[in-house]
């Protein structure tokens, strides 16, 4: 749910609709949508999302890049790594805090959530476990809305992001 929340602020700033397949398509939690006359492909900018949250974030260098890993089950990872793929699906991450409490703080001035959320394009990502796979997501990903602007930029351009 707060992940949930988190996603509808980012895509209300950036401009973005939301829907929620039902059924649910391959395990997509969301699909965001965005339509503007600067695209230069297509003036409608989908994304499909599938949301995971951890408490757990030790951040290494991952191939020259700032990130961490997370474990993701093989059955969810078949459905974000489609290669060539038509729909640009990402894998979106929340890190939070162990403590719950530590979640969301509430004053006169601001609401925050805690923590962020990073993305990933897994994109011809081949499973390397039995029943899950450890994959890298860059910090440098991240999931706001200027980051969801600029996903959706490249997408109505015709540009895969990564």
């Amino acid at each position: 749910m707060l992940q949930n929340g988190y996603l509808h602020a980012v895509a209300a700033a950036a401009g973005c609709a939301l829907a929620k397949p039902t059924p649910d398509v391959d395990g997509i939690d969301w699909i965001a949508t965005h339509a503007s006359k600067e695209h230069t492909v297509d003036p409608v900018a989908d994304v499909w999302l599938q949301l995971k949250a951890t408490a757990q974030w030790a951040p290494t260098d991952l191939t020259g890049k700032p990130g961490f890993s997370f474990v993701l089950k093989n059955k969810h990872l078949t459905k974000l790594n489609m290669s060539p793929a038509t729909k640009v699906r990402l894998l979106v991450v929340m890190i939070v805090p162990p403590d719950v409490a530590d979640w969301v703080e509430a004053t006169e001035d601001y609401f925050a959530l805690r923590h962020a959320c990073y993305w990933a394009n897994l994109e011809g990502t081949a499973p390397t476990g039995q029943t899950q796979t450890t994959v890298s997501v860059p910090t440098q990903n991240v999931f706001d809305d200027r980051g969801l602007c600029d996903i959706m930029s490249k997408i109505g351009a015709g540009v895969t992001p990564k």
